[in-house]
C-alpha cells in the first residue's frame, strides 16, 4: 500500500510538472476558463430559446461536463505520451501496480478539470443570473468530484483500449460525443427515445447531472444520495472493466511486440 502511494503521488508531482511548466496565462485563460463559459452561454441561450431548458438545466449540465472532459481524456492521454517518448514499454516492465501508476499520472488533469468545473459554475451562474443558496455549494461540490472521478473509470477503459488503438485522442473523442449525447448534459435523458435512456443509465454523467439539477432546484442533498450511489457504483464497474481490459491489452501487446508502435 505504501508502495502503491508513493507511485500514485510521484506521478502525480512529475505530471504536473510536465503539464503546467510550459503553460501560460495566454494558453490558460482561453483554453480553461473562457472555451468552457462560451460553450454553457451558447447552449444555454440557444436551448432557452428553444424552450429545452431553464438557466440551472443548461449551468448543471456544463459545469458537471467540464468536470468529466478532463477524467475523459487524461489516462489516454498518459498511454499516448508514453508512447510518444519511446518510454511505455519501460514503464510497463516496471514492478509498479497500474492503477495508482497511471491514475498519479493522470491525476493534475483531473484536478484541474475540476478547477474549470468551478469557475465555470461561479462565472455562469453570475452570467446568467442563477441564485444559488450557500448550502447548495457544498453538495454540488460533493456532485462534481464523485461524477468527475466515476468518468475516469471510463476513460481508464478507454485507456485500456488505447494499448492497441494507436489513435488514443480520436477514440476519447468519441466516447466524448458519446456522453454528451447520451449522459444529458444538453438535452435531458428522459427526452432521448427509449434505447438511448436505457444506455444512458449504465454510463457515467447521467445521474451526477440529474443530481445537480436537483440539488441546485432545492431538493436536499439526502434525497439525491441515490444517484451518487449509481454514479459510484458505474465508475467502479468501469474501472474494474478498464483494468481487464488493460492487462489483457498489455499481455497482448507484449506478446506481439506492438507498444511503441506510434
Amino acid at each position: 500500500m505504501t508502495a502503491a502511494l508513493r507511485i500514485f503521488f510521484l506521478g502525480g508531482l512529475t505530471s504536473y510538472r510536465a503539464l503546467f511548466s510550459w503553460i501560460t496565462p495566454w494558453v490558460l485563460i482561453p483554453t480553461f476558463i473562457v472555451a468552457p463559459l462560451f460553450e454553457l452561454l451558447f447552449f444555454a441561450f440557444v436551448g432557452k430559446d428553444a424552450g429545452v431548458g431553464d438557466s440551472i438545466f443548461f449551468l448543471m449540465g456544463a459545469s458537471v461536463l467540464a468536470a468529466a472532459i478532463p477524467s475523459l481524456f487524461a489516462m489516454g492521454n498518459t498511454i499516448a505520451d508514453e508512447r510518444r517518448t519511446q518510454t511505455l514499454g519501460l514503464l510497463l516492465v516496471s514492478p509498479a501496480r497500474r492503477l495508482p501508476l497511471f491514475l498519479g499520472r493522470a491525476l493534475p488533469v483531473i484536478l484541474n478539470g475540476f478547477l474549470v468545473s468551478l469557475v465555470s459554475l461561479v462565472l455562469g451562474a453570475l452570467v446568467l443570473r442563477v441564485s444559488l443558496p450557500p448550502s447548495t455549494w457544498l453538495p454540488l461540490i460533493v456532485i462534481i468530484v464523485v461524477t468527475s472521478f466515476s468518468c475516469t473509470g471510463l476513460g481508464l477503459t478507454g485507456a485500456a483500449i488505447g494499448l492497441r488503438v494507436r489513435e488514443t485522442a480520436t477514440l476519447s473523442n468519441v466516447i466524448l460525443g458519446i456522453l454528451i449525447v447520451f449522459g444529458g448534459a444538453y438535452a435531458a435523458v428522459s427526452t432521448l427515445p427509449s434505447w438511448m435512456q436505457q444506455v444512458s443509465q449504465v454510463l457515467p454523467l447521467s445521474h451526477g447531472i440529474v443530481a445537480a439539477r436537483e440539488v441546485a432546484s432545492g431538493v436536499p442533498f439526502t434525497d439525491v444520495l441515490w444517484l451518487l450511489r449509481d454514479e459510484i457504483a458505474i465508475g467502479l464497474a468501469w474501472a474494474v472493466l478498464g483494468m481487464i481490459l488493460l492487462l489483457f491489452f498489455e499481455r497482448e501487446s507484449r506478446r506481439h511486440a506492438t507498444l511503441e508502435l506510434a
